[in-house]
This record gives structure tokens, C-alpha cells and sequence, in this order.
């Protein structure tokens, strides 16, 4: 009844699920293709071979943390079926695995939405032997028709806050149980940490074990990240990395930039920052601005016109081998450009990692502590905060709190400038983030190792006699 009740309220409100699609789109940019005939379940190719394995992850950051285990599935011999939700995170595998989509060996697709029509039509044409949902996304009719096709599913690096977990009974009090049995109906999860373990059993999985977070076994693109540090060398300056803004954060630090280009030293405190007005030596950092999200490039470009910075956009100077000698007077670089954040990490001597300093969540840090690179956050980290929780406390990062006379983002700006005039401590603190993620990694083995002891189980149980 719960399940109807469900399917026939998502009927309704699909119009409006589908009009803000539409305008995030619009504002967005990228190939939402929302209605077209895969996000209903219709597939025009066929799909010829052995059953795949299914992997869906949503977006960008899922698409990512996903790459060692896919990699590694794939050199098993394993046909892949990658889905997503967003542009972003369907491009981000199209350019992963870009060798293997070209040579058959795995293929894309968006995910269905969640109507069961649409969800037995996915199943039905592709007949997956198992379904892996990257961290978390859990649809109440996507895991019924698995359920229904026979098709076992694995929640892997499956991450659950208490945030999510008060969700999760928000929903149940709407729909009675829906949220309970839908996890209940999950054969497997592979949390995260002890913590997301716990909350799970909590909320209905009967399964679940502890194997890490796939994100500490991220692949770095060594000719990506040599290139990044000779870069850094060839430029001859001190480099902080404003990474992966979101919506307001440009806003934030465009000010916070131009403060500290016009004022040298500063006193940082726990309650204020303190600024005089020298200007800045000849040896002024080049900040790297980089919105996480193509459509807000341009509006970052406004933003720095109008505080008059002197910048430059990173895609008219990429490739320009006279690009340090021009880069004397520039005072930011805006990266334009998906794909290269490991670039932009390893040339930087300090990573302010964003989406942390508006309440979003923040992103992932993990990269630039297994590059080197020291880290600071702001204060609003719910969706890393067992990451950010190890590497502050290992030193790799710091975390800035909210405070009401300064705004975090100047005191970000202000403490990264600071640590630079510490190149000892600096080091140190990059060698601490590459030994907490070298301590951190493995979940991609300890995955795998226990899908093949999870199938080897369930082969061993179908060919019992009944």
C-alpha cells in the first residue's frame, strides 16, 4: 500500500520534478535529455553479451569515487553498465572510460526514473547479475523491480548521516514503512565507516559491513599531476587554490581576494583578522578560482570585474608555454576547464577546499591530501565529516568555524596567505595528508572481495537442491 501510495505521489508531482530539471538545466548548462526515451526505461540499442555488472552513480563526485572499483571490475573481464542522474557525472565517465565505452566493454546510460514501468524496462533489457549504488541512492521502486528481477543489490561506500536518517523517518511517517523495507530489501551494504554501518542496521539493512570509503583510492593521473607541479615551478610564485565553489561562495571569496591583494600583513586570531594597509610584495599568491560547476564560470568572471581583479580565464592560457611570464601581473586564474582539478592541486601550495563555507555540504578533500597539498575548510562539512574529522586531526587540515566578526571566507584567505611564509610547516603539513590517506586506502579490494564472497554464497545457494 505504502508503495502505491508513493508511485501514484510521484505521478502526480513529476510534472514539477520535471520543470525544475528543466530550469536547473537551463541554468546549469549540459545534456539533461530529460525526457528522452532511456530516462523511461526504452533502450533503442540492444544490449548483446553476458549479463553486466550494474553501477549507478548519480553525479560527478560518485562518478569519481566509483573509478578504482570500475577499473578494477573491468580488468576482471566484467562487462560494465555505468548509469547516471546529472550531465556532470555522465561526462566525467564518458572522459574516464572513454577506451572501454568505445571498445564495448562498458556501457553508459541515464538511470530511469523511479516508476516502476520504467524500472522493470531497465531490468528486463539488461538483466544486470548484480547492481552496485554508489554511496547512496536509494529508490523505493528501482530496489522492488531488482527484487523482482532477481537481481541482487549492494550499497557500496554507502555513507548515511543522521541527516539522512531523520529523512528516512520523515518519509516512513508519510508512507508508513516505505523507506524501512526498502532498505531491508538491500542484500548488501558496505559502509563507509562504523558510524554509517550503525545507522544503517538501524534504519532496516540486514547486512551490512565496514570497507572504507572508495574516495581514499582515488587514481591520481601522474603526467597531471607532474605537470601541475613543473607548472608551479615554471611560475616562480605561491599558488592557493580556491576549489570547487558553489552557489554564493564566488561571492565570498572574490572580496576575500581583493582584501588581501591590497593588504599585506594581517594578525589572525581566534575572533577577527586584523588587516593593515600595506600592499602586497612582488611575491604575491596567484589564486586558482574554480567553480565546481560550469554554468557559474561566467558569473565568477563578473564577479572579479567588478571587484577590478586582474585575471585571466585558465582556457586562453592552457596551452601557452609563455603562459608564467603572463601570469607576472595577474593577480587570479579562473579555471574554466573540467577535469583537471588534480592539475590545479598539485601546482598549489595551499587547497582551500570549497563548498564548505556555504551551507552545501562541502566537498571532497581526499584529493588534494593524497597530492600533497594542505587543506583548509570552512565550517559546513556535513557530507565529509568523517573525512575532515581525520584530517584535521592528523594535521593535513584545518576546519574554520563560524564566527560572527569575520566572515569565513576572508579568514580562509587570510590563514592560507599566512601559511605560506611557513614553507617547513607547509611541507609537513602536505606530508601528513599523503600518510592519512596511504593509512585510509583499500576499499576498492575489500569491495570486491566481498561482492566475489557475496556471489560465491548466493551461486552456492541457488544450486542447492529444494
Amino acid at each position: 500500500m505504502a508503495q502505491q501510495a508513493y508511485t501514484l505521489l510521484l505521478r502526480i508531482f513529476s510534472p514539477f520534478i520535471w520543470a525544475w530539471m528543466a530550469w536547473r538545466g537551463h541554468k546549469a548548462g549540459g545534456v539533461w535529455q530529460i525526457f528522452c526515451a532511456e530516462r523511461f526505461g526504452s533502450y533503442p540499442l540492444r544490449w548483446d553479451g553476458e549479463a553486466p555488472v550494474w553501477i549507478h552513480a548519480v553525479s560527478l563526485g560518485e562518478t569519481r569515487a566509483a573509478q578504482s572499483l570500475i577499473t578494477l571490475l573491468l580488468s576482471q573481464g566484467n562487462r560494465i553498465l555505468l548509469t547516471h542522474t546529472t550531465p556532470t557525472g555522465r561526462a566525467e565517465g564518458a572522459r574516464l572510460f572513454a577506451a572501454e565505452i568505445a571498445s564495448g566493454q562498458l556501457r553508459q546510460q541515464w538511470l530511469p526514473y523511479d516508476f516502476p514501468g520504467a524500472t522493470r524496462k531497465f531490468f528486463a533489457h539488461y538483466r544486470p547479475r548484480l547492481a552496485l549504488l554508489i554511496e547512496r541512492e536509494v529508490w523505493p521502486n528501482l530496489i522492488e523491480q531488482a527484487r523482482l528481477a532477481d537481481v541482487p543489490v549492494v550499497l557500496a561506500s554507502a555513507r548515511f548521516s543522521e541527516r539522512a536518517k531523520g529523512h528516512v523517518h520523515r518519509i516512513d511517517q508519510l508512507f508508513i514503512s516505505l523507506m524501512r523495507d526498502t532498505y531491508a530489501s538491500i542484500d548488501l551494504a558496505l559502509a563507509q565507516t562504523e558510524d554509517d554501518a550503525r545507522r544503517l542496521y538501524e534504519i532496516g539493512a540486514p547486512n551490512v559491513q565496514v570497507v572504507g570509503n572508495l574516495k581514499f583510492d582515488v587514481q591520481l593521473p601522474v603526467l597531471a599531476v607532474e605537470a601541475g607541479r613543473g607548472w608551479r615551478e615554471r611560475l616562480g610564485r605561491p599558488i592557493i587554490a580556491i576549489a570547487s565553489t558553489r552557489e554564493g561562495e564566488d561571492a565570498m571569496f572574490v572580496p576575500a581576494i581583493k582584501q588581501r591583494l591590497l593588504h599585506k600583513d594581517s594578525v589572525i586570531t581566534d575572533y577577527h583578522v586584523q588587516l593593515d594597509p600595506i600592499e602586497m610584495p612582488a611575491d604575491a599568491p596567484l589564486f586558482l578560482l574554480i567553480p565546481r560547476h560550469p554554468q557559474r564560470f561566467d558569473e565568477a568572471a563578473k564577479l572579479l570585474e567588478a571587484a577590478s581583479v586582474k585575471y585571466v580565464r585558465w582556457s586562453t592560457i592552457r596551452h601557452n608555454v609563455d603562459a608564467p611570464q603572463e601570469l607576472a601581473q595577474t593577480e587570479v586564474v579562473l579555471c574554466d576547464t573540467l577535469g583537471e582539478m588534480p592539475f590545479f592541486y598539485a601546482a598549489s601550495d595551499v587547497a582551500i577546499v570549497a563548498g564548505s563555507f556555504a551551507p552545501h555540504g562541502g566537498q571532497n578533500l581526499i584529493e588534494a591530501c593524497a597530492i600533497g597539498t594542505p587543506v583548509i575548510v570552512g565550517p559546513f562539512t556535513r557530507n565529509f565529516a568523517d573525512a575532515v574529522d581525520g584530517a584535521v586531526a592528523v594535521g593535513a587540515a584545518i576546519q574554520i568555524v563560524s564566527s560572527e566578526l569575520v566572515d569565513p571566507a576572508q579568514r580562509a584567505v587570510a590563514t592560507a596567505v599566512s601559511w605560506l611564509q611557513e614553507p617547513e610547516a607547509l611541507a609537513n603539513r602536505g606530508r601528513l595528508g599523503r600518510d592519512w590517506v596511504a593509512q585510509h586506502t583499500g576499499a576498492t579490494q575489500r569491495i570486491v572481495q566481498q561482492l566475489n564472497e557475496f556471489e560465491a554464497a548466493r551461486d552456492q545457494s541457488s544450486r542447492r537442491p529444494r
